[in-house]
């Protein structure tokens, strides 16, 4: 099955942009993590194992990420669930495994717990649920609370290149959909893949949603040398063969 493309009409003139192979069994739709896309690595690599097995693939980047429009500093994780959840009910007709990376695993529970009737499974990569509460306000210094107090933004340094920036409505808005404070009502099988030495999302953390969700079919995998990203050619086998599982 071959790769199709396009643009998903969206409130105020804005489009997101996806790509979708057609194929059979449990859609898998990929969710990509904060200022990431879907054509990053892990995004093609799923992508490379859809068109292998002619299986339903669908990714997609939010509002202001990669060939969407809208501007990032407008992003919200109100904004990126809603682009989830368009997407799904838009682009999508079989039952779902979500697969979310670091954000997008957040987002794959937000919805999850928005279209249960959907879901099948669920792949978690380095997930990041709450990280504007629990994860971000601790890389910010006090100069860069001030800027955000004041100015609304503060851009950190980051040593993948372009600062980041961080919004005041971002860590706003992001209060308002944690799910680590109580019992997260997903039932469907989750495998959670997890660096040890990921600098971003301690495995903790991620043990920690493993331990929110109301699923008694979750398993937790660390990756003992694994970072963030997860993208060496081992980490992609065994995202594949998670995702291969997860859509059997």
């Amino acid at each position: 099955m071959s790769e199709t493309s396009g643009f998903l009409r969206r409130p105020g003139g804005e489009r997101l942009a996806w790509r979708r192979v057609t194929g059979a069994g449990p859609t898998v739709v990929w969710l990509s993590g904060y200022r990431s896309d879907m054509a990053g690595t892990k995004a093609e690599a799923i992508a490379a194992w859809a068109e292998a097995r002619g299986h339903g693939y669908l990714r997609f980047d939010y509002f202001g990420h990669g060939a969407s429009s809208g501007d990032f500093l407008q992003g919200s994780i109100t904004r990126w669930r809603e682009d989830a959840l368009a997407v799904i009910d838009e682009l999508t007709e079989a039952p779902l495994v979500l697969v979310g990376s670091s954000m997008g695993g957040w987002l794959a529970c937000l919805a999850a717990m928005a279209r249960p009737q959907r879901l099948h499974a669920m792949v978690l990569i380095a997930p990041a649920p709450d990280f504007t509460a629990k994860l971000m306000p601790a890389t910010i210094p006090p100069e860069g609370m001030a800027a955000i107090r004041e100015a609304g933004v503060w851009l950190q340094p980051s040593e993948y290149g372009e600062p980041n920036p961080i919004t005041r409505l971002l860590l706003e808005d992001g209060a308002r959909w944690s799910i680590l404070d109580a019992e997260a009502p997903i039932t469907v099988p989750v495998r959670i893949l997890q660096g040890g030495a990921d600098p971003d999302v301690p495995w903790r953390h991620a043990l920690e949603l493993a331990q929110a969700l109301k699923s008694e079919d979750v398993v937790f995998t660390l990756i003992k040398d694994g970072d963030h990203r997860l993208s060496r050619p081992q980490d992609l086998a065994r995202i594949v063969a998670a995702v291969t599982e997860a859509a059997g």
